[in-house]
């Protein structure tokens, strides 16, 4: 890999000319799959609340629910980063509506996502979204203890939880961040994080808790699975960068044709992040024209190889180009510096990786 780094604005300068002018506007039409993804959801909602359906057939309402708040908080996604509508609270209003499923208001993800991971993805100390580093780990007593436990036993538990890390981190984002919104926006702030949880809370009074699990724990929990199974591929298997290089801290997974469409091009995860303010229809273009000018440094798998590639290794950064067993004292490469995701073999730490 080519160990110069360069900023997401210069790859956008140099891919920016060979694009057509409409890729820069917004595209309202991906309104009409939010729309349908809707009416799903609350006519399956209506289903198991109103009708005594057997048990297979709230489960596979309930997984169909599920896929499709996982859909609404992709379509969420793109409408606040702009690409949709432009009209600020219009945006928003479309944005609270979309990622409501997922308990996240507008104004926490505008300020966790697009104005602080973005800015600084893969940055140790700014990034929200990184995962922790070996020194990091030092100073966690309780978080030391998980990664006594076997390497197997870790890998299990770190792709469980993806069915509700999610809601958690965003939840651990809200309480971290409340404080830095001026104190005239704090009140809408706190609005958008409890009128979801107690709306969702709040209908087990109406419809009982059986029906609660199916129209809104299980979905919510599948929506979490999903969401997460791309946001785990997407940086964490990169490694930390001193320059906001989408090249080098990003992945791009691949996925069947129709399973984009659904998901509202989610997996062009690099070419997000050199055009976060673009609309992901047109991301397939840029693929191309990435691959065309930097192709040895673009990383890309398919999304069962990458999830593969998560569960062969640890999750703890060392030096910022490693991964870290820290029981095993085993190091394993990033993308970039040395991890093949076909062929993932650690190496014991020598003295030249304590420098």
């Amino acid at each position: 890999m080519n160990k110069e780094f360069h900023s997401f604005g210069w790859y956008a300068s140099k891919v920016s000319p060979h694009l057509p002018k409409k890729a820069f506007k917004p595209v309202p039409g991906r309104l009409l799959g939010g729309l349908a993804y809707l009416i799903i959801s609350i006519a399956g909602m209506f289903a198991i609340g109103i009708y005594e359906l057997p048990f297979l057939a709230n489960i596979a309402i309930s997984f169909v629910i599920g896929t499709s708040f996982a859909a609404m908080g992709f379509l969420g996604h793109e409408i606040l980063h702009g690409t949709v509508v432009k009209k600020a609270k219009l945006r928003n209003l479309l944005g609270a509506v979309f990622f409501f499923p997922l308990l996240t208001g507008p104004l926490l993800w505008r300020k966790w996502h697009n104005m602080t991971h973005h800015v600084h993805t893969q940055n140790e100390e700014k990034d929200p979204d990184t995962w922790l580093s070996k020194e990091d780990l030092d100073k966690k007593p309780a978080m030391k203890i998980i990664y006594r436990l076997p390497f197997s036993v870790r890998a299990f538990l770190e792709f469980f939880a993806l069915c509700f890390t999610f809601t958690l981190h965003s939840t651990k984002i809200f309480f971290a961040y409340i404080k830095e919104f001026k104190p005239e926006k704090r009140g809408a702030v706190w609005i958008q994080f409890l009128l979801p949880w107690f709306a969702w809370l709040g209908l087990i009074f109406f419809i009982g808790i059986i029906n609660w699990l199916f129209i809104f724990l299980i979905p919510h929990l599948i929506a979490n699975a999903i969401v997460m199974g791309y946001i785990s591929t997407n940086h964490r298997l990169n490694p930390l960068v001193p320059v906001n290089d989408p090249l080098a801290n990003t992945l791009s997974v691949t996925v069947p044709r129709w399973i984009d469409v659904l998901h509202f091009n989610f997996s062009y995860h690099t070419e997000h992040h050199i055009f976060p303010s673009m609309s992901s229809k047109y991301y397939p273009l840029v693929k191309e024209l990435i691959k065309d000018s930097w192709p040895s440094r673009y990383h890309e798998m398919p999304m069962s190889s990458a999830l593969i590639a998560l569960w062969k290794t640890p999750r703890v950064y060392y030096n910022g180009k490693d991964l870290i067993d820290p029981q095993a004292q085993l190091l394993y490469g990033s993308l970039g510096n040395g991890l093949n995701p076909e062929a993932i073999e650690p190496r014991p730490m020598n003295n030249s990786d304590t420098n």
